[in-house]
């Protein structure tokens, strides 16, 4: 096991393996290495997928350990956070790749740790894209179980505000989680007084600043999980189209 994990991580990481950041992930790594999961790892089986040898990158890891300060802020770890986390590590990464992630995103939940540090090394690291990504990723896993916490909202909130995403990028992001008219605007962070012309501005300025080739440094996985957030964009666009007839 513990050569395969190696392999599976050792390469190909740049910045995330040092700092708090890295830190936490070897702690995580090491917990698997020293076999405390190995029989999780027995329960999940092997699983086909893509290259099961292919390093995890930055945005990945960064990703993992945000989830578990995530699943942590409301003192419970419901099930259906961990399927949906599940889900978009499956999506992101292959199957193989999954099982991996979320064997060591155990290990971390399981660990007390100060997400503030990791969040000054991913702010510092990690291009603004990426970090809106981040976000609306974490979002996803908060409102897994069909409602948002205060607890877990005042955490996204300082999350937000340490990876150094502005109020107007956070509530834009929180409302394409939302179906109403009022939402539709918020993402496109304009109001129902908005002018067509002025809607169109926002519109194309936001097609831009979130569309998926974005965040092409940081690997495919972080494309695929841009594409979801562009179609959101594009369905709140649509809704506001519709109900103004703008052509």
């Amino acid at each position: 096991m513990g050569a395969a994990w190696s392999k599976w991580i050792g390469g190909g990481l740049g910045w995330a393996m040092g700092g708090p950041l890295g830190a936490l992930l070897g702690y995580a790594l090491g917990s698997l290495l020293d076999g405390r999961s190995q029989e999780v790892e027995r329960n999940y089986g092997e699983m086909p997928g893509r290259d099961p040898d292919q390093p995890v990158g930055d945005f990945g890891l960064s990703l993992l350990v945000l989830t578990a300060a995530i699943m942590k802020a409301d003192g419970k770890i419901l099930k259906s956070e961990l399927d949906y986390v599940k889900e978009v590590l499956k999506k992101s990464f292959g199957l193989e790749q999954a099982r991996r992630l979320t064997l060591m995103l155990r290990e971390v939940v399981a660990k007390d740790f100060d997400h503030r540090p990791v969040c000054r090394q991913i702010a510092e690291n990690m291009p603004h894209s990426g970090r809106l990504e981040l976000l609306h990723l974490l979002f996803g896993i908060a409102l897994a179980d069909g409602a948002l916490s205060q607890t877990e909202e005042t955490m996204l909130l300082d999350l937000a505000k340490r990876l150094r995403i502005s109020d107007a990028d956070y509530q834009s992001i929180r409302a394409l989680f939302g179906q109403t008219t009022e939402d539709f605007y918020t993402v496109l962070e304009c109001t129902p007084d908005s002018s067509d012309e002025d809607l169109k501005k926002a519109y194309r300025r936001l097609a831009a600043k979130h569309h998926p080739d974005k965040v092409a440094s940081l690997g495919a996985e972080a494309q695929k999980a841009a594409q979801e957030k562009f179609q959101q964009l594009n369905h709140a666009w649509d809704q506001i189209k519709k109900a103004r007839g703008i052509v």
